[in-house]
């Protein structure tokens, strides 16, 4: 994107001249170039404003995830979750940004087992021994956020219950590996040396992505390890950290139904997800 001239008001939305706001970062984003980084467009940058539009979206999908929590339990059907999010969605004035998103017919993803991500759903009873995951997505006064979280039914196996468990700290490992000015495959490099000494396996055809202003924007987040710099993270960046780790291989398939994705192998597969802001000194999960 074209740089403003020194005193144009900033891109950045601040309302400052360039020269008084983002002039001197600017100039820093050559030399990062010369380095290998991928520089991105300024239009990735989230203003405060928007970033508090994603913070408020934010606490709905939060609030959803919690009701969730306090309901989910054998017997439940995934239809069930999905009417609970749609009345809690519908009761904050808020919109479930999965519903009609290319054709997908409901307000929530429920995956089970061994389903990777994009479970639809219906009628399935949830029974002792599942797993599954959760996926919220809410557009709030034209803010999205998306959060997932998993749940286990009642008494799973040991292998079940650490690799939920695993999952979660391995997102934790890769929000931790979020810099300012640091490579977005510092990322996936955390996450998959986490993971591979446990013997589980990264999902590569599936990642984390920018939100914020649409449901799914850049820049792409691979949750494994890839070589160069990639994508340099630079402060209002927002974006997803959700990796996808299964038990076994990490090969996957997608169903008829153009959704649901789930494990070649049959093993099982955990999510977790938070939607962060990189900030000047490291980042802020904002859901």
């Amino acid at each position: 994107m074209k740089k403003p001239g020194r005193n144009d008001l900033c891109w950045c939305g601040s309302g400052k001249k360039y020269k008084k706001c983002h002039m001197e970062q600017d100039a820093r984003l050559f030399e990062y170039e010369k380095e290998g980084f991928t520089i991105p467009s300024f239009d990735l940058i989230k203003t405060p404003e928007q970033i508090e539009g994603v913070r408020k979206s934010g606490i709905v999908t939060n609030e959803i995830l919690d009701i969730v929590a306090e309901r989910i339990k054998e017997g439940v059907t995934t239809n069930e979750i999905d009417d609970w999010v749609r009345e809690h969605t519908a009761k904050r004035g808020a919109i479930a940004a999965p519903l009609n998103y290319f054709g997908y017919p409901k307000s929530v993803c429920t995956s089970i087992n061994d389903v990777i991500c994009h479970g639809i759903p219906d009628n399935t009873v949830l029974k002792s021994g599942d797993i599954i995951n959760i996926d919220v997505s809410t557009i709030l006064d034209g803010y999205y956020s998306d959060a997932s979280r998993m749940f286990i039914i009642g008494e799973a196996s040991e292998n079940a219950v650490k690799l939920v468990e695993e999952t979660k700290k391995a997102m934790y490992i890769g929000i931790d590996a979020v810099k300012p000015y640091g490579s977005l495959n510092a990322v996936g490099t955390a996450i998959e040396n986490y993971c591979n000494k446990l013997g589980y396996s990264v999902v590569r055809d599936l990642g984390g992505h920018g939100v914020g202003l649409k449901f799914h924007e850049e820049p792409h987040v691979d949750h494994f390890a890839k070589d160069g710099k990639g994508v340099l993270l630079l402060p209002g960046m927002v974006f997803t950290v959700e990796p996808m780790i299964n038990e076994g291989d990490y090969k996957c398939i997608t169903l008829d139904d153009d959704w649901t994705v789930l494990t070649k192998d049959g093993s099982l597969s955990a999510q977790w997800e938070h939607t962060i802001v990189v900030t000047e000194n490291g980042t802020e999960i904002l859901v």
